[in-house]
């Protein structure tokens, strides 16, 4: 799947940008304003795009002066289809969150991150996945490798992407915080959380609780166990 147009999944034209833009959008838009958001195509491409959709129905056409305001017609039939596929990486993120709902032994935290969770791969990236296991499940605990599995199987069959899977305990993720591994920079901003809390929160847990605390300091020793210090006789010079 195109991430940064799933539309074009399906449409691979210049006509699957302009509709995602349209679906996307809630309010009136001009050829250049489509043509900005899609990115792609030249304004005069975008234009004759939206006149062969206004033809078809599916595009509105208002006038405003001296230009032309376009907007998706969502009583069309065909447009619940075109909603469906420009919110691709939506129901992506969404089935696989009910997928991790479902786990029997669930992750403390899961999210996409880089480019997908940024909507910038192309139909050859691979879906990034991090996954946080409780420090007290092993790596190779045999349903969690099981869930684990299955999970990379369904994004495959889901989006014809390759998957790569950074899959750590607490532990490990609190070790990566503290050497400051660069990949930690991606995880922590700009996830598409699909499980649990931010990792800030799961970090911020761990270390309230491995801080000590009053009890946990060795008592002071008691001075009157020591003998007194001897007086001093001589004079100061």
């Amino acid at each position: 799947m195109d991430f940064s147009t799933p539309i074009s999944t399906v449409i691979p034209s210049l006509d699957g940008p302009v509709l995602q833009v349209l679906a996307r959008s809630d309010r009136m838009l001009s050829g250049r304003q489509v043509h900005a958001e899609a990115g792609t195509g030249s304004v005069a491409g975008v234009r004759l795009v939206l006149q062969r959709l206004a033809s078809t129905g599916l595009v509105h056409v208002d006038e405003a002066g001296t230009s032309l305001l376009y907007r998706l017609n969502r009583s069309h039939l065909a447009a619940q289809a075109v909603e469906l596929l420009a919110n691709l990486r939506a129901t992506f993120a969404d089935t696989l969150a009910a997928n991790l709902a479902s786990w029997r032994i669930p992750p403390l935290h899961a999210s996409l991150y880089g480019a997908a969770a940024r909507g910038e791969g192309d139909l050859t990236s691979d879906v990034a996945l991090l996954l946080i296991r409780p420090d007290e499940v092993a790596t190779d605990n045999l349903l969690w490798e099981q869930q684990v599995g299955g999970l990379m199987n369904d994004i495959v069959e889901l989006t014809g992407n390759p998957v790569d899977v950074d899959e750590l305990s607490l532990r490990d993720l609190a070790n990566h915080h503290h050497a400051a591994v660069p990949v930690i920079e991606d995880w922590l901003h700009g996830p598409t959380i699909l499980y649990g809390p931010p990792l800030q929160v799961l970090l911020a847990a761990r270390a309230s609780v491995n801080r000590p605390t009053l009890a946990d300091l060795p008592s002071l020793p008691n001075l009157a166990n020591f003998p007194a210090l001897p007086a001093l006789t001589g004079a100061p010079s």
